[in-house]
């Protein structure tokens, strides 16, 4: 990485950014949710906390949403920096005036950076947009910039980060730094130098961020550990970070709480599958530290895009409910008939689409509810939309009502079983799981057999599926369940 020599056309082509992208664009408003706290901005901050925001995932809203809860969490511990977002030109404009006005943040509207690895046979496609995090380095109006992702939980103030060289970072992976947080001085040299790599093809593994930023400083590990100078001064060079400013929240489960000895336990990150962060409302209690997040969002940004949506199903729930049980039929007063050959197909026929109908029962209100909601409700609305859906199955085909809720059952005792609090460690936690499922599983698939049986029976009802050529005897209801 020496000095490089560079076409005209290339100064030509970014030299834009000074005069374009630089000014922040700032508007600053109350924060909502945050007591006996306003932010407000008198002057230029030497140093910026930096996220980004893109466009052209299914996962925009979600991570919106995190992005304003992590900024609000560096907010709320009194983060002596500017908060600032490098932003798409396609964001949206209702989402960039939320950041600005509620929650005191700096914009910078950037155009995409081309992903010239987009064609790599191992190229994920979420990742495309993710080296516009190169534009951090252009940000020169600042003297040091911790560039972070969205999935940061921050648990104490950490500025003193800024007081890091040129550039420094964790190694989450022994050989392998992590690029989800990062402290840079901002160079214009260096961001051309990082553009005219992408031109000519530097190596990149994983064709995004991570590979990139890794390849083009490729000695970090060898480089020493950061320990802030007690008298506030900022390093020169590159440094490696301690472990605790990017503790990977995988490193928690095992011992459930936190042994990270070396530096301060300051961040949680949460690396790994996508459809696990901690903003999904299913993620907890299946990882503990969901909930941590979400408490971070009740105490900052609240719920209340999301309550809207989520009280009218339950309202539709309960009344599917409540109708459900009044109609419920009488099973005594129906009658059975003889078995007809020729009505077999269609009988078969009738039980697969009972049995999908009860997956469909459970699998439907999974989807529906508002993905970033809080993990209870999120419960409390999914377990009560498969309730009622299940209600109307039985009703319908005349199904014994507790075996086919089995699974329903089963499911409110694995939450029960995951959020028990009191667990030693991670293993012991574990265990339980596997135990409560290995024990589960066998009456689960007991009740699977009675509602085959069941449908059977109700086949054979006269009043159910009566018989060519007769009028069918309608039954009789009443308010019994």
């Amino acid at each position: 990485m020496g000095n490089k020599s560079y076409d005209h056309h290339i100064e030509r082509r970014f030299g834009f950014l000074l005069l374009g992208f630089l000014p922040l664009l700032v508007n600053i408003g109350g924060v909502n949710g945050v007591e006996d706290h306003q932010i407000s901005v008198v002057r230029q901050q030497r140093n910026a906390y930096v996220a980004m925001m893109y466009m052209g995932t299914p996962r925009d809203y979600e991570f919106y949403v995190a992005t304003r809860v992590m900024l609000r969490s560096l907010a709320n511990h009194k983060a002596d920096a500017d908060l600032v977002v490098i932003a798409s030109i396609d964001v949206p404009r209702s989402w960039i005036q939320t950041l600005e006005k509620e929650d005191g943040v700096k914009v910078v509207r950037v155009e995409n950076v081309d992903n010239p690895y987009k064609k790599q046979a191992n190229f994920d496609r979420r990742f495309k947009l993710t080296l516009n995090k190169l534009y951090a380095w252009s940000l020169v109006n600042y003297d040091r910039v911790v560039m972070l992702d969205s999935d940061n939980l921050f648990l104490q103030n950490t500025d003193e980060l800024f007081q890091c060289g040129q550039f420094c970072a964790v190694f989450i992976n022994p050989c392998i730094f992590h690029t989800g947080l990062f402290v840079l001085q901002p160079s214009m040299k260096v961001f051309k130098e990082m553009l005219h790599q992408l031109e000519i093809g530097q190596k990149n593994p994983d064709g995004a961020d991570q590979g990139f930023i890794t390849g083009y400083f490729p000695d970090l590990l060898d480089r020493p550990m950061f320990y802030p100078p007690s008298n506030g001064t900022k390093l020169q060079g590159l440094y490696r970070l301690p472990l605790g400013y990017q503790m990977d929240h995988s490193y928690y489960y095992l011992q459930l709480r936190w042994s990270i000895p070396c530096g301060p336990n300051s961040v949680i990150t949460f690396p790994g599958a996508p459809w696990l962060k901690p903003w999904y409302w299913w993620s907890w209690p299946v990882l503990p530290l969901g909930l941590m997040w979400h408490n971070q969002r009740l105490q900052t940004i609240g719920y209340g895009a999301e309550m809207l949506l989520a009280l009218a199903q339950s309202a539709i729930y309960l009344s599917v409910l409540i109708m459900t049980l009044l109609i419920r039929p009488n099973m005594s007063k129906l009658c059975y008939r003889q078995p007809d050959k020729s009505l077999s197909l269609l009988q078969a026929g009738l039980k697969m689409i009972a049995m999908w109908s009860i997956l469909t029962a459970y699998v439907v209100p999974f989807f529906l509810i508002p993905k970033t909601l809080h993990p209870l409700l999120g419960w409390m609305v999914y377990l009560l939309g498969s309730s009622a859906l299940n209600l109307i199955v039985i009703n319908v085909f005349l199904l014994p009502a507790l075996h086919v809720l089995m699974p329903w059952i089963g499911i409110s005792g694995a939450l029960v079983v995951m959020a028990y609090p009191w667990y030693s460690n991670g293993v012991i936690r574990a265990l339980a799981v596997f135990f409560y499922a290995f024990c589960c599983a066998p009456v689960v698939w007991g009740s699977l057999l009675k509602v085959v049986a069941g449908l059977q029976v109700s086949l054979e009802r006269e009043a159910f599926l009566p018989k060519m050529g007769d009028s069918p005897r309608l039954p009789q209801f009443n308010k019994q369940f």
